[in-house]
């Protein structure tokens, strides 16, 4: 079964049918619980910068954990605490810009949470993870779109495995509204950004 599979049921006029999603890989042996290895993963963003380019940044310092269930899918979840400070976009003046008030306020609010609430398998390795993200003190419902990149055995006999992820969201819906406005037109900073996720995690023992 898919780590986030589930059933759904279909009515015909005579005769009730139960249609299972198509088969993913099969991921029993990874239930269980399991911690993100921040050194071989990566919690970054991009935003659109001066209407032309992309910048991109990433926090440095995390923690977070998953629960997968092979067998019953839609009973995984994850959790993730993120520390505002960390924040790293290659360039320390626009780094203690956002720490600010203007942006995170990172003295008053120095955590970035996620909790999932719900979890299912869309098709193959892609799933698909809902929750509540944390940014400021507002907490607003977030999709996170998923890919299984497999699991391994490492050298030193710890059981690992790898999900990539995205989400898109606006960031005024979560009080980082500030902006400035272009001479020739537009703004500098794009309201919409993206969330990159790659993670390795270790199982528990």
């Amino acid at each position: 079964m898919g780590l986030f599979n589930r059933t759904k049921n279909t009515a015909a006029a005579t005769t009730t049918t139960v249609v299972e999603a198509p088969a993913g890989p099969d991921l029993g042996h990874l239930t269980g619980d399991w911690a993100i290895d921040t050194t071989h993963s990566e919690v970054g963003f991009s935003v659109r910068h001066a209407m032309v380019t992309n910048v991109k940044g990433r926090f440095t310092e995390y923690v977070g954990k998953l629960h997968l269930d092979g067998t019953a899918p839609h009973n995984s979840s994850a959790e993730l605490v993120i520390q505002v400070a960390s924040i790293d976009t290659n360039q320390a003046q626009r780094d203690e810009h956002l720490r600010t008030g203007d942006f995170f306020a990172a003295e008053t609010h120095p955590e970035i949470r996620f909790r999932s609430t719900a979890a299912e398998r869309l098709r193959d390795d892609s799933y698909r993870m809902t929750g509540e993200l944390t940014i400021k003190g507002t907490t607003r419902p977030i999709v996170l779109d998923l890919d299984y990149t497999g699991s391994a055995t490492d050298a030193y006999g710890a059981e690992r495995v790898g999900f990539e992820g995205v989400a898109v969201l606006d960031r005024t819906d979560w009080g980082l509204s500030y902006n400035a406005a272009l001479e020739t037109g537009g703004v500098l900073i794009g309201e919409k950004v993206k969330l990159s996720f790659d993670i390795s995690a270790v199982k528990a023992a």
